[in-house]
């Protein structure tokens, strides 16, 4: 039999029974007020509006203390959210605060995206939590639990209407937190003024369906101031830190030249009722809410997201072993199947790649064949060419050589008759010498007497 059927039986066999005397369960709630004080509550704020429409001053004067913060410029190139934990003490209950403020919220230009690092932080905090719901071992009772609570989303006094950034943020974040609106520094518009303005917002959240945070009036002993409280959204609040003497009494107010606006005077703004409904009546509920319908949701979207059902097809309760069990096997279906396809792929992959590259060594032979005729060619006409100029120069040495042979021919047979001629002429010159007595050439002939030479002749 499963669980969830044996719980539905225990359900639906219940029946009351009287006591014979004192137990003492009547305790627990004393037992749970005292385990809540010793643990300490945790409560967080996000304070959601343009800049210098008093976000700071105002949570100053809700918890009646000085938090430390940078005042924000309007240089901003976008939108920032800035966290700040603190520790508060008040009587013996411990309140461990955390107020979240946008940086440069309304700032730029393009206003478009400006919602979107609030939808993204407030996720985030959403998925810290799951992520630690989810673990095997849990530690959430020592958790800082740090989902927004309670969303103030502050609205410029004009008088007019709401801005369609505000209709816009608003829209996005009604589903993921508590949305109380507030108009800031009420005091900067009349009083008839400020009654149509509240009218005019309240007309615009509804014909936009835009689902602002109503105080419960489920429980009676809240159930009136409540349902009075909830006529009076949005709260028109003033916010002020400096104590001025109103009388005898030393009071949060503004001081004005033409008169003193007091912060907590309900006849000049709404800020004792947004303290009592924020902190002294309903922040319990604020934490429950948010973790009952906004965690939730956020919760059973990621866990449907996930693969996670409640009911199988058929409508029937589902297991949280069944529903991960069908998510393991279709995980390792699809598994496998992305494995089928992945090596199908990779075997048609290392196919084409062996085509191309055996047409890439088609292409590499051929155009080596190519070259290699190419080469073969250009070798034989380098030889033939290499051939006639040999062929050439061998002409030209023969023809060198017989010309040198005619030339050297030439030059011996003018040798011959210039020496011939020289020897004419030599003997010439000889006879002539003789004939006139004397002789040129010592050392050639004997000499010889003149007289002797004519007697002879």
């Amino acid at each position: 039999m499963a669980a969830t059927d044996i719980a539905r039986q225990v359900g639906e066999g219940c029946r009351t029974v009287p006591l014979a005397g004192h137990v003492g369960f009547d305790s627990l709630p004393d037992q749970l007020v005292n385990k809540s004080v010793s643990q300490g509550f945790c409560f967080n704020i996000l304070c959601v509006g343009e800049t210098g429409l008093g976000k700071s001053t105002l949570m100053d004067t809700l918890f009646n203390t000085k938090f430390e913060g940078e005042p924000a410029t309007h240089t901003q190139p976008g939108v920032q959210l800035r966290s700040n934990t603190y520790d508060l003490q008040e009587s013996n209950v411990g309140l461990k605060l955390t107020i979240v403020s946008t940086v440069g919220f309304g700032d730029q230009i393009n206003k478009e995206d400006s919602y979107k690092p609030i939808v993204e932080f407030i996720d985030a905090q959403f998925e810290a939590y799951l992520q630690e719901e989810l673990k095997i071992r849990r530690v959430l009772h020592i958790y800082h639990d740090s989902r927004i609570h309670a969303c103030l989303y502050f609205i410029a006094p004009t008088g007019h209407s709401l801005k369609s950034l505000d209709l816009v943020t608003m829209k996005k974040l009604d589903s993921k937190v508590n949305i109380i609106p507030i108009i800031a520094k009420s005091d900067a518009i009349s009083k008839s003024e400020l009654t149509k303005f509240k009218i005019k917002i309240t007309s615009e959240l509804v014909s936009n369906g835009v689902q602002i945070y109503q105080f419960p009036t489920d429980d009676e002993l809240v159930a009136e101031i409540n349902g009075t409280m909830n006529a009076h959204l949005p709260f028109a609040v003033i916010g002020s830190t400096e104590e001025l003497k109103i009388g005898n009494k030393m009071m949060k107010a503004r001081q004005y030249p033409w008169g003193t606006v007091q912060v907590e005077n309900e006849a000049h703004c709404d800020f004792v009722k947004l303290r009592e409904m924020l902190i002294r009546i309903n922040m319990e509920d604020l934490r429950e809410q948010t973790h009952s319908r906004h965690y939730e949701l956020y919760r059973r979207c990621k866990l449907e997201e996930m693969g996670f059902k409640d009911t199988d097809p058929d409508s029937k309760p589902f297991s949280l072993q069944e529903t991960y069990e069908a998510k393991r096997n279709e995980f390792l279906g699809e598994l496998q199947k992305k494995e089928e396809e992945m090596r199908q792929m990779f075997v048609q992959r290392v196919k084409e790649k062996e085509a191309e590259l055996k047409e890439a060594e088609k292409e590499l032979h051929e155009k080596f064949d190519r070259l290699k005729k190419l080469h073969q060619d250009e070798k034989k006409k380098l030889e033939d060419k290499k051939k006639s100029l040999d062929d050439e120069m061998n002409a030209f040495k023969q023809r060198k050589t017989a010309a040198e042979l005619l030339q050297s021919q030439g030059s011996q047979a003018g040798g011959a008759q210039t020496l011939k001629r020289d020897k004419e002429k030599k003997k010439t010159r000889e006879e002539k010498s003789v004939s006139d007595g004397t002789c040129t050439t010592p050392g050639k002939h004997p000499v010889v007497p003149c007289a002797l030479v004519v007697c002879a002749v």
